[in-house]
């Protein structure tokens, strides 16, 4: 599942750069069962299968280091957000637990040291999680992309990204903003941060719940209100 996550775009520039070192770990490697099975049916039954508790115990004590950060991949972890993404990106190491099927035994959370989750719904697996939580944090390692490239990005600093436009100047009827196009930095830079708001304000309003509003922001907010009707 993760061939071709790792063998594409920025993630494969990554690792070529030495930018990040990813470790694939296969955990039947650690069952002492000559099957290889690292799951077994519920205690009291129930459908699915549970990952064993003592595999995963194995695995990590075979592959933690003291800077090891463990996390483990379930709907029922703290859901993750940008700024997670920046607290990992300054770890030095970070173990991704990828369960499948029904899930861990509820012993195996005694030995990691945190709970992610992508969003609330359920998948198959831990897998495509751990490529999503690997991408995010990534991007944001020193050499991985430029620093520009991900300052201005939704969520970086509280908001939605403003929109972006590129040639053709106009398409079936629509043109770029002119305040794009006059080469004016400080009425670019307000277009921007105004139209973040304007998203943010329609789209995510809960963004905005607990923000430290500048001036300049509540101006905008005030204008931005205006012109929706939403006062």
């Amino acid at each position: 599942m993760f061939s071709g996550f790792l063998s594409e775009s920025i993630i494969k520039r990554s690792i070529d750069k030495g930018v990040v070192e990813i470790e694939l770990i296969d955990y039947r490697a650690y069952s002492n069962d000559k099957h290889n099975h690292v799951d077994d049916t519920p205690c009291g039954g129930g459908a699915g299968m549970v990952i064993k508790c003592d595999v995963i115990d194995r695995a990590l004590k075979a592959n933690r280091s003291d800077n090891s950060y463990v996390c483990l991949m379930t709907p029922q972890g703290r859901p993750y957000k940008q700024e997670m993404a920046l607290e990992f990106a300054k770890k030095e190491e970070i173990i991704l637990i990828c369960g499948h099927y029904e899930g861990f035994d509820e012993r195996v959370r005694d030995y990691v040291d945190d709970e992610i989750s992508i969003g609330d719904f359920v998948l198959t697996g831990g897998e495509v999680p751990a490529m999503a939580i690997s991408d995010s944090i990534i991007r944001l390692l020193d050499d991985a992309i430029t620093k520009e490239s991900h300052e201005d990005d939704s969520f970086s600093y509280g908001l939605l990204e403003y929109p972006q436009y590129t040639r053709p100047i106009e398409y079936n009827g629509k043109s770029v903003p002119e305040v794009l196009l006059n080469g004016n930095h400080k009425l670019i830079r307000e277009y921007h941060l105004k139209e973040a708001l304007r998203k943010t304000l329609l789209r995510r309003p809960d963004l905005l719940e607990n923000r430290e509003f500048t001036k300049e922001e509540i101006k905008l907010l005030n204008e931005i209100k205006k012109e929706e009707g939403l006062e």
